[in-house]
This record gives C-alpha cells, structure tokens and sequence, in this order.
C-alpha cells in the first residue's frame, strides 16, 4: 500500500510539474520563443554546415567519378588511336645479330652474320613487352646475275604467330615460286603483275608491284624465305627479325632491349620509326596530362573542403556559445523578474527541485521545439546554399544519426545554460523574498 501511494504521489507531482511548466511557457511566451528561436539558430547552423560538408563530399565523389569515366575513356581512345597509327607505320623493331648494323644488311662487302630461325619462333610464344607482331628475315645484297645488276633479296614467310593469336599480319608473305619487286626493278625491267622471269636459275612469277617509297625498298626482291635460304646456302637461317612494339616510347626500349637480350642471346635490338616514337611520347604526354587534371581536381576540391571545414569549426562553436549564454541569460531575467511568484510558489509547499525542474523543464523543451525547427531549416540551407543539390545527392543527404543526435543534443544543452539561473532560483529562501515584498 506504500508502494502504491508512493507512486500515486509521484505522478501527482509529475502532473503538477508539467502544468507547472506549461502555465509557464504560456505566461512567458516571448521568452520561451526567443529562447526557442536561439536554439533552432544554433542547431540549424550546426545541421547546415554538416550538411555543406557531406554535400561537398558526394559532389567530389560525382565529379571525380566523372572525370576518372572520361580519363579512362580519353585513354582508351588514345590507345586504340596509337595502335592503328603503329600498325599503318608497319615495324619499329629490328633485331640483328650481336655487332651488327641495319646498313651491314645492305653491303655487299660484310661477310655474312646469321641467327637461328628458331629466334623467331622463341619471340614470338615468350612476353617481351607488348610486341605483338614478328617476322623473320632473310636479307642481303646480291648480283642478280640474269639481268647484271646488284639487288636486295628478301627472303621472308608469314608472320609467326604469337601467343594471343589473331593478328592480322602487316606484311604479307609470299608464296613459293612468286615474287615481289620493288618500284625501281619493275620499272627499269619493264615487269608486270603476272610476269615470269628467271633468277639466279629459278623462275619466278611475279605477284605484286610495290610503290616507290625512296630507299632501299626501291630495289628489293621478295621471295619465300625458304627459296632465299637455299638459294644463299644458308637453311634454317635468319639474319633479322622485324617486330611491331606498340608502346615504343623512349622509356620502352631498355625494357624491350634487356627482355629480348636475354631471351635470343648475342643479339642486339634497333629501334626505328622515330615518327612512331613521337606519337608514343605525345600519347604518353596526353595520359599523364590527364592523370595530372584529376589529381588537381581533387586536390582542388580536397582544399575547398578544408576551407570550409575551417569555417565550420569557428562558427559551429560560436553559435552553440552564443546559445547558451542567451538561454542563461533569458532564464536569469525571468527568475529576476519573477521573484515573488517563486516566493509565493515556495510558501504554499511547492518544493525547490519542483521549481528548479520547472526552469529546467522550460529550457529542455526550449530545445526541443528549437531543435526540431533547427534540423529542418538546416537542412534545407545545406540543400540549397551554394549550389543546389541534384536529386542524387539531396537522397543521400538524410542522415537520421545526426538529427536524432542533434535532437537529443539541444534539450541537454539548453538544460545545462538555464541550470544555474534555475539553481538561483530554486535556492531562495521564501521567507527573504517575501519580507522584501
């Protein structure tokens, strides 16, 4: 029975005490809407620049993901554009035997220096680099003795496959029997497409008539690699492998030269095509530019967020003090002011934690009621202030943590700025104030 009158006491006091509060606020309605108002000042301020922040963040991850697509895209075609311009160019790789010069393939006064034929085929099932067309080789100057006049002979086959597959070969091969001549013999003999003629005691039928291109070419015979070899005494024979490298800047070739060392010994690596080597560098010169762009971007957009990251950290602060102090001062002048009603309260037996849970109260619901206006004003500030946000953005922008936060936050705060004014008050002797009265 106790227990029941003990609660039965407490809920009559706890209804007391809320009516006590409510007659307040309604006494004081300008006081609790300043003091109110306060509140949803500092909270809104705190919600806004929270809300600016994390705005900032997802617009960086937008424009970095866009930027990073069209980067990607950028390179791609950059790539797709250079393998085409190195594919038109044909080879920018020559590799000969050890000592030797592309201009010893042309003199009639060298003796011969040879390479395995195999070297090709090794080449072409390894991983050099990113080479990705290889062609073996059979070249020197000879007398074509039929007609008295000295000529490069080119033994050459197809391309040997490498190991991805399905390249389309940039030269073609030439079939046993036929040849090919350069713009120089076929103009000076008076050869035609279709044409026989005889050399070095084989007939030969020609196949293809090549364009004048201004040097060596000009004077060039195209056979079947195997027909060079037995004609020169020299089967299983190469003297020089033509590749296609298709990432051939300057930085690239130590790589490919050390690669191809130690996979065809004495051997020695030329690059030439300095046209491709030109493109390779200006492709290489645009990615990294592009990289760069990025990088500034988001440094850019990193030092924007530390800016106001900085201005959020000295007005949030200031706001949530000022609050404070204006609700202290708001519950001070009310206690000053109404002193003899406290007086009159204390003397018909309302006890002095029943008035201090009264200034309290008032200041807690002050935060509440100012919170709550605060969180929503905030957060359409954070919205729109700036730059308005894209829908995208305003979705991901709810973060119901941080109201929950905020509205727990703000009656906690407003409470502990009217705690002292409500203490002053609470502690008055009724029987001071009234004899004053």
């Amino acid at each position: 029975m106790n227990r029941l009158a003990g609660r039965t006491k407490a809920t009559d006091e706890g209804m007391e005490l809320g009516k006590l509060i409510l007659r307040e606020i309604a006494y004081r309605k300008l006081n609790f809407a300043m003091g109110l108002l306060s509140v949803a000042a500092a909270t809104g301020c705190l919600v806004a620049q929270i809300t600016l922040l994390h705005k900032h963040d997802l617009r960086t991850e937008q424009i970095l993901a866009a930027k990073e697509t069209q980067t990607k895209a950028a390179l791609a075609k950059l790539e797709d554009d250079f393998r085409k311009i190195t594919l038109k160019l044909g080879f920018n790789i020559l590799i000969l035997p050890k000592d030797r010069t592309p201009n010893d393939l042309f003199a009639d006064d060298q003796p011969p220096v040879y390479l395995p034929e195999e070297y090709a085929d090794r080449l072409a099932k390894s991983r050099v680099a990113s080479i990705n067309h290889v062609l073996p080789t059979l070249t020197q100057k000879v007398k074509w003795p039929e007609r008295q006049r000295k000529i490069v002979l080119m033994g050459v086959k197809g391309e040997v496959l490498i190991h991805q597959g399905g390249q389309k070969p940039l030269l073609e091969s030439v079939a046993p029997g036929h040849a090919v001549l350069g713009h120089e013999l076929h103009q000076s003999l008076g050869l035609k497409k279709g044409d026989s003629f005889a050399f070095m005691g084989r007939q030969f039928a020609v196949s293809k008539l090549m364009d004048e291109k201004g040097n060596q070419d000009d004077i060039t015979l195209w056979i079947n690699l195997r027909e060079a070899q037995e004609l020169l005494d020299c089967r299983g024979k190469i003297n020089a492998i033509l590749a296609l490298e298709c990432n051939c800047a300057a930085d690239r070739l130590a790589v490919i030269r050390a690669e191809i060392g130690a996979l065809l010994p004495d051997t020695r690596v030329v690059e030439f095509a300095s046209q491709a080597v030109t493109r390779a560098e200006a492709r290489n010169r645009a990615a990294e530019q592009a990289v760069i762009a990025l990088e500034q971007e988001r440094a850019g957009r990193a030092n924007l967020r530390a800016q106001r990251e900085a201005y959020a950290a000295m007005l949030v602060p200031v706001a949530l003090a000022a609050c404070g102090v204006w609700i202290a001062l708001l519950t001070w002048l009310n206690v000053r002011d109404r002193r003899a009603e406290i007086g009159i309260l204390r003397a018909i037996g309302v006890r002095s934690r029943q008035v201090l849970a009264v200034f309290i109260g008032k200041a807690g619901l002050m935060g509440v009621g100012g919170a709550a206006v605060g969180v929503g004003a905030g957060l359409l500030m954070g919205l729109y202030a700036q730059e308005p946000a894209s829908q995208e953005i305003a979705a991901r922008l709810a973060d119901p943590k941080l109201f929950l936060g905020v509205l727990a936050a703000a009656p906690l705060l407003a409470a502990v700025a009217a705690w002292v004014p409500a203490l002053l008050a609470a502690s008055q002797d009724p029987a001071d104030i009234l004899r004053e009265g």
